[in-house]
């Protein structure tokens, strides 16, 4: 039997999800990050505890939310608390084990940017949304797994700005600033997935998207990538997790919000 045919960016999804496990408590941000927490919710982890930083815990939203504010969230969860109690009492101590973060630059440390892109901060060529809940899940989560597509203007040498810490400049860096978390554990993109390095904590490209290779990770990284010796190549997705991948994306591009 062939398999079924996938774009790089619904093998991305799936192997961010695949990388959740069932009953675990994540915290969620908007975006990949959570289209991935939600299939995974609906395929090998239905245990998994959604949270996002409006104050929802144990969200099971029937389609993907629009934003952190998206009525869906409060409509299905387990309970709905104040802001700073999912800060002050849930982030901070560290009872979330996973945070799942996208951004619009992250480093070979993990580092992630998503408040301005080019000139100064007082003037940006482009101001983006901001960091939101960002640097605390990056910092008190038991681990942070981040989601984004390669590409040299995203994979870059120099951070315009260090929203969050992923593990700073070299290995001990984080402990260094108190950080509670293990950090940046995996960087799952379209074309492969990074891992920090046991000595270092420098990415270094483990795995490979099916039909990706070497050269092409390279050349979408703005810095010299290190890449394991026989990086292996991810399973490719099953009909099911396409399946509900697509019905998932449809609930937003259908109309059916």
């Amino acid at each position: 039997m062939s398999s079924p045919e996938f774009t790089a960016d619904e093998m991305m999804t799936i192997g961010a999800a695949r990388s959740l496990r069932d009953g675990a408590a994540c915290f969620v941000g908007i975006g990949l990050p959570s289209t991935a927490a939600n299939l995974a919710r609906r395929t090998h982890a239905p245990n998994l505890v959604l949270i996002y930083e409006s104050g929802t815990l144990g969200a099971k939203p029937g389609r993907l939310p629009l934003s952190i504010g998206d009525g869906v969230l409060a409509d299905t969860a387990d309970s709905v608390i104040s802001v700073p109690e999912i800060f002050n009492y849930w982030l901070q101590p560290g009872r979330i084990d996973t945070g799942f973060l996208g951004g619009a630059q992250v480093d070979r440390f993990g580092n992630i940017n998503t408040t301005v892109i080019g000139g100064d901060y007082a003037n940006p060529k482009v101001r983006l949304p901001g960091a939101g809940g960002a640097p605390e899940i990056a910092a008190s989560c038991g681990e942070v797994l981040i989601v984004m597509r390669m590409s040299p203007r995203s994979f870059v040498e120099k951070l315009d700005f260090i929203t969050s810490v992923g593990y700073g400049t070299a290995k001990g860096d984080r402990e260094a600033l108190g950080l509670r978390g293990r950090g940046p554990v995996k960087v799952i993109t379209d074309l492969g997935v990074l891992e920090p390095d046991a000595d270092t904590c420098e990415l270094t490209l483990t795995q490979l998207s099916p039909g990706a290779t070497v050269e092409q990770a390279r050349e979408a990284v703005g810095w010299p990538l290190k890449v394991l010796d026989e990086p292996t190549v991810q399973q490719t997705p099953t009909e099911t997790e396409l399946k509900v991948l697509r019905e998932l994306k449809a609930t937003i591009a259908g109309g059916t919000e």
